[in-house]
This record gives structure tokens, sequence and C-alpha cells, in this order.
């Protein structure tokens, strides 16, 4: 299942990451996950979110860039070689991974939001190899988007 990711471009000022945390939770919207990516002007903020579009909405009216991304979360376990495999099927598929970022750990099990070439395909590539993906209510929850 594709879900939505809150995509915040924010200028390297003094407070600005500050006031997008602030706004989100002035409107009681939780951040389940995020990534922070930076140039030396401004800077790219990921993030999965209880509520995402009351998220952009919220950053929208407070002067932010902000829009939603289509990714997934995909269900693996946290041991060594699992990634790989993933990335392996994927690659063979002819797709291509733009990002990615952990969601939530859980003992020895893992979420990783993806944001690849073509998610129909990746979805389907990853049924067919028996990986499951968060639905959105699991992500912006943080409800058993890892077997626990």
């Amino acid at each position: 299942m594709v879900i939505k990711q809150l995509s915040v471009f924010i200028e390297n000022r003094e407070g600005r990451l500050e006031r997008v945390t602030e706004a989100l939770s002035e409107k009681n919207i939780n951040i389940a996950s995020f990534s922070l990516a930076d140039t030396s002007e401004y800077g790219v903020l990921r993030m999965i979110v209880s509520d995402p579009e009351e998220g952009r909405k919220v950053l929208k009216e407070e002067g932010f860039s902000a829009m939603l991304t289509d990714v997934i979360a995909v269900k693996i376990a946290q041991k060594p070689g699992t990634l790989h495999e993933v990335l392996r099927i994927l690659f063979e598929a002819g797709l291509s991974v733009e990002y990615m970022y952990t969601l939530e750990t859980a003992g020895s099990n893992t979420s990783i939001i993806m944001k690849l070439s073509d998610l129909q395909i990746a979805l389907q590539v990853l049924e067919n190899n028996h990986y499951e993906v968060c639905t959105a209510k699991e992500a912006y929850e943080l409800n058993n988007c890892v077997d626990k």
C-alpha cells in the first residue's frame, strides 16, 4: 500500500526547523518518522506524520513549501543481509531507489520508507517475494508496522 510522506523545504536559518515542529505540535500532528537532508541554503525535511493532509495545510499556512509524496514502508527483519535482499530484488526488477529511511524498529524487525522509480511495480515485486508493506494506518500511527 502506498502511504503519503510530507516533505517540507526549509531555509537553513535559525529557528525554521523548530517552527515546523511547533506548528505540527500545535495541531496535535505526530511525527512518526523523519529524514533531514540539507544543502548550504536549504533543507528537505521528509516526514511520516499522523495526518499528512492536515500537516501540509498547516505548514502551507505558516508559509512553508510543503508537499505530499507517495512512498511505501517495507517490513523487514533486522538481521544481516535483509536490506540487501530487498534492494537486490528491486534492482533485478529494474527499479531504482530514490531515497529511503527507517520508519520504526521493534526488537528484531523494522520498516523502511522507500521512494522508488515505480511504486506500483515495487509493490507487486515485494508481494511476489513475500515482503509485506505497512498500511497507511499502521505507518501514520506506528501501529503494528513491524511484527513485534
